[in-house]
């Protein structure tokens, strides 16, 4: 009995671990990319490795690239402005372009759309972060 739970609790502890990698990876592509929001996916990951591994959870937290993402947003609850407004209109888009060219029931478009609405709500009811040092 105690093999299959230790056995299920390592499968699940290399699961978290593989979702979470997979959210690095995606949010790694953010920094690079300007239309792929960076923050969300590194907070994934980040609850991710705490429920999967203690030592990547950290190695993330400590990370000099992705750390300061996901300490800004734990530390403040704040978004900066420039994430705010980039990640509002990636999700306006993409949701536009879904609703009018490749979604053709009227009840998945209005499903669509609660849920673009849902995002930007959250996102403008949270603090706004000021960067610094600010940007000429």
């Amino acid at each position: 009995m105690f093999e299959k739970l230790h056995m299920k609790s390592k499968l699940s502890r290399r699961l978290w671990i593989a979702a979470g990698t997979f959210f690095v990876v995606i949010g790694a592509v953010g920094i690079i990319l300007p239309l792929l929001p960076t923050t969300p996916f590194l907070l994934a990951a980040a609850a991710c490795y705490s429920r999967g591994s203690e030592r990547l959870y950290n190695w993330l937290l400590g990370n000099r690239w992705f750390g300061k993402f996901i300490k800004d947003y734990m530390e403040k609850r704040a978004i900066p402005l420039r994430a705010k407004v980039l990640a509002v209109c990636v999700i306006w888009l993409t949701i536009g372009v879904s609703v009018s060219l490749a979604v053709h029931s009227l009840p998945v478009k209005l499903v669509l759309v609660v849920i673009a609405a849902g995002i930007t709500m959250y996102l403008l009811t949270r603090k706004t972060l000021k960067e610094w040092p600010y940007r000429c």
